[in-house]
């Protein structure tokens, strides 16, 4: 069961299958992770292997959405995409941050998010080395297990002004994109306590909503790095949003405290990010 407040139990079932499979997904990825992955013997060059559990994972939860729910719609990082009849679309990163999973950094993660009729009302993101999973439905607050006994309800972090902000940022693979937001970020640093890259932005996302971090921001974002992320993070009292006016998308996303969203947003544009 849920620890999160909802009256609607539609809502709730939804986030209980995505909990379910998030968690198959993420020990597949974990206990099928080679010991030493950048030499895998059997494969031609580790980048195959990395590849074929990111599709295994994909695999595995959609199998069991689609066992569940066959009308609903997908969305999938590894190439799922199905319409549906029911008006839910399930969002799915079988993988959010393969580089670290390819080195052995622990900061991965499985997303896993519900929309009904074009809104996100269910999110899950676990991190299996990390031994957490973030959650949230919409209207129900934002939730963590992990090592601690229980489920805890997360909050983002008090009101801080900009300057003292600690503010996580993610790079695109494409050369020329990466060095316009190394420029954005030299500008940024600054006017910042400090600047951390993660490698993970669904993970990113619920550290803004467990108050580990004040802001994070990206360009180039996909649906499903976001979908539930961005959720969770704004159950737990943060800012999300894009250019002003504009949701989070792959032109900009941004999420925040209150009293740094805009601030921060309102630099970003300015420096062209």
């Amino acid at each position: 069961m849920t620890d999160v407040t909802t009256t609607d139990p539609f809502h709730a079932e939804l986030l209980e299958i995505a909990r379910e499979a998030a968690r198959r997904a993420g020990e597949l990825l974990r206990d099928g992770r080679p010991a030493d992955l950048a030499v895998a013997a059997t494969k031609s060059s580790p980048i195959d292997v990395v590849t074929e559990m990111d599709i295994a994972a994909e695999k595995l939860i959609t199998g069991l959405i689609t066992d569940r729910r066959p009308e609903d719609g997908l969305l999938g990082e590894e190439g799922s995409a199905r319409e549906g009849t029911s008006g839910v679309r399930w969002v799915v990163d079988p993988l959010d941050g393969t580089v670290n999973y390819l080195y052995g950094q622990p900061a991965w993660a499985v997303s896993i998010a519900a929309e009904q009729d074009g809104e996100r009302v269910a999110g899950v993101v676990t991190a299996p080395m990390r031994g957490e999973t973030y959650y949230a439905v919409r209207g129900g607050g934002a939730w963590a297990t992990g090592a601690w006994e229980g489920a805890r309800r997360l909050s983002c972090r008090a009101a801080a002004p900009l300057d003292r902000a600690l503010v996580s940022t993610g790079f695109n693979y494409v050369a020329e994109v990466r060095a316009e937001q190394a420029e954005v970020a030299r500008r940024l640093i600054p006017l910042v306590r400090d600047i951390r890259r993660g490698g993970s932005a669904a993970i990113d996302l619920c550290d803004v909503a467990a108050g580990r971090l004040d802001g994070y921001y990206e360009r180039g974002l996909h649906p499903w790095d976001l979908a539930a992320g961005d959720l969770i993070a704004r159950e737990a009292g943060a800012v999300t949003g894009g250019h002003p006016g504009q949701p989070p998308s792959g032109a900009l996303t941004v999420a925040a405290t209150p009293a740094v969203f805009t601030p921060l947003r309102n630099l970003l544009v300015d420096f062209g990010a």
